[in-house]
């Protein structure tokens, strides 16, 4: 498996907010916590590639949101916040070597709006992706064999925010968020600690922020293998463990 990042931006706090107020974020202490999610992911096995940087772009290190990886395809995205529109070019730069390219022109659609189960892909109706975003990868992605479904999110920055994979057919969710009813084919598990629910799956292990000691334990309890990481300052850019990088298992 291969996991695709990008170094943090010296600008990140001038990011992008939805939902969180405005607080100081120190730049080199989310490069710090950064680098530490970047080994959680090459001590799980997967290989780290960094995507061209973007120092000007405040929100660059948030790769998760400019392309949706299947298998050996790519689909380049069209962010919702205009400001980032400009990150899909270095996306597509990086990538190009790596997967067949497409590319979603109209609409817009956020990959953390993405989540894929099996061959669904559940796409968030979100403040960054639309109606006919969804509709721009639904042509894409039914070409190569995806079912494309839109999905109802509440008071989160994305669907992944608030719903994730942590095992193949086990899905964490906030309940105060997302409706887990519309997902099929899933053992769903509401967590008391929203950030909890947005992990990552990176070989046997699952990745989490740290600082949610009761969903990690309820995690560890059911037999998965548990990384937690300290995000806290990217968090205030209102990040989640996912949105810092594109997995991909080689084709």
């Amino acid at each position: 498996m291969r996991a695709f990042t990008r170094a943090v931006s010296s600008r990140i706090a001038q990011c992008q907010l939805t939902h969180l107020s405005r607080v100081p974020i120190d730049a080199a202490r989310a490069a710090t916590q950064h680098a530490a999610y970047e080994k959680a992911l090459r001590d799980a096995g997967l290989e780290v590639i960094r995507l061209p940087d973007l120092d000007d772009d405040p929100d660059a290190v948030f790769v998760e949101d400019t392309a949706i990886l299947l298998g050996g395809h790519a689909i380049l995205t069209r962010p919702g916040a205009p400001s980032r529109i400009g990150e899909v070019e270095s996306t597509a730069a990086g990538l190009k070597d790596h997967f067949e390219m497409h590319r979603i022109t109209s609409g817009h659609v956020d990959g953390g709006d993405v989540l894929r189960i099996g061959k669904r892909l559940y796409v968030g109706l979100s403040t960054r992706t639309d109606q006919a975003g969804i509709e721009a990868l639904d042509a894409i992605a039914g070409r190569l064999g995806y079912a494309v479904i839109a999905a109802a999110t509440g008071a989160c920055l994305h669907l992944k925010t608030g719903a994730t994979l942590a095992a193949e057919n086990v899905l964490l969710y906030d309940p105060r968020a997302i409706d887990a009813a519309q997902f099929e084919d899933v053992e769903a598990l509401a967590v008391e600690e929203p950030a909890a629910a947005n992990c990552v799956r990176a070989g046997k292990s699952v990745i989490i922020p740290a600082g949610n000691p009761q969903s990690a334990d309820n995690l560890r309890k059911r037999g998965l293998e548990i990384v937690e990481v300290d995000v806290s300052e990217l968090q205030k850019a209102e990040a989640g463990v996912t949105c810092m990088s594109l997995i991909a298992e080689r084709s």
